[in-house]
């Protein structure tokens, strides 16, 4: 029989985090410590500004970015209407938590698809790799960044950036690789070195593709916030968590819309901005 000769791929795997856990837990520890006191100051400063002052500051950012009075309008409302069902510590917690999922994603992703781009043969090797991310389930990442790191905001983290890393890292390489040629020769006849060509040339010009994967990761790590309360990170994830395990019908719609309140003001705010070009009269 088959199941008689069964593959212990789980215990090698425990063995393998055994051994991490045993060697290298001492550091773990460390980092977690660390990060997670950081990232809690950090939320704790953000907790101390009074709701209206942030909005009013999100909501400014939000008009010199598009110059359009529709997206600040909906901002201020948004978070009025976050307010107002007493989420507003959650959602703090929410932002501080996708923000450095981001961030770590973006430091790792943006450079992956760089350097994958000038190098097909590690792209090949890379992208089953991001496959394999993109398709696991993601309580599957909560188990090992649990094992590592404990509870709080750094298994949240790491899971997060688990799941997120491979938006930025395929949309750079895509941008890069879809550069056209000719712009490329341009600025290589014009004497640019690599490191100009790079920047002045190549990543300009791919710029709208990592955008869009800068967009889109923010929006994975927005959807990973209810799993990473199962690992003890606060924000809206535990109101959800909570609704879920009594039963709480009106918790659960609360906090589950106040989670697709927060997605669309980021996407809004974080979209391209579209400039009107005035047409002069003759």
């Amino acid at each position: 029989m088959i199941t008689g000769n069964k593959i212990p791929v789980g215990i090698w795997a425990k063995a393998i985090i055994d051994w991490i856990k045993l060697h290298l837990g001492w550091l773990f520890d460390f980092f977690s410590k660390g990060a997670s006191s950081f990232m809690d100051s950090v939320a704790e400063i953000l907790n101390t500004v009074p709701p209206i002052i942030f909005i009013l500051v999100v909501a400014a950012l939000a008009l010199w970015r598009h110059r359009d009075w529709k997206i600040p309008a909906f901002v201020t409302l948004g978070f009025l209407f976050i307010w107002n069902i007493s989420l507003w510590d959650e959602m703090i917690n929410t932002l501080v938590l996708v923000f450095f999922s981001t961030v770590v994603s973006l430091l790792v992703g943006i450079p992956l698809g760089i350097i994958s781009a000038r190098r097909k043969w590690l792209w090949n090797s890379v992208s089953p790799v991001l496959d394999l991310l993109q398709t696991l389930p993601t309580f599957v990442y909560l188990v090992p960044a649990f094992a590592l790191f404990g509870l709080g905001m750094v298994p949240a983290v790491v899971a997060t950036f688990l799941f997120a890393v491979a938006a930025p890292a395929r949309l750079t390489y895509l941008g890069i690789s879809q550069v056209p040629t000719a712009l490329v020769e341009a600025g290589e006849s014009f004497g640019c070195t690599r490191g100009q060509l790079l920047f002045k040339v190549t990543l300009p010009a791919a710029l709208p593709s990592i955008m869009a994967g800068v967009t889109q990761c923010i929006m994975l790590s927005l959807s990973m916030v209810v799993i990473a309360a199962y690992v003890g990170a606060p924000g809206l994830g535990v109101p959800v968590v909570k609704a879920l395990a009594s039963v709480n019908v009106a918790l659960g719609f609360e906090s589950g819309l106040a989670i697709v309140v927060l997605a669309i003001i980021l996407d809004r705010i974080l979209k391209q901005p579209t400039r009107r070009r005035r047409v002069k009269k003759a």
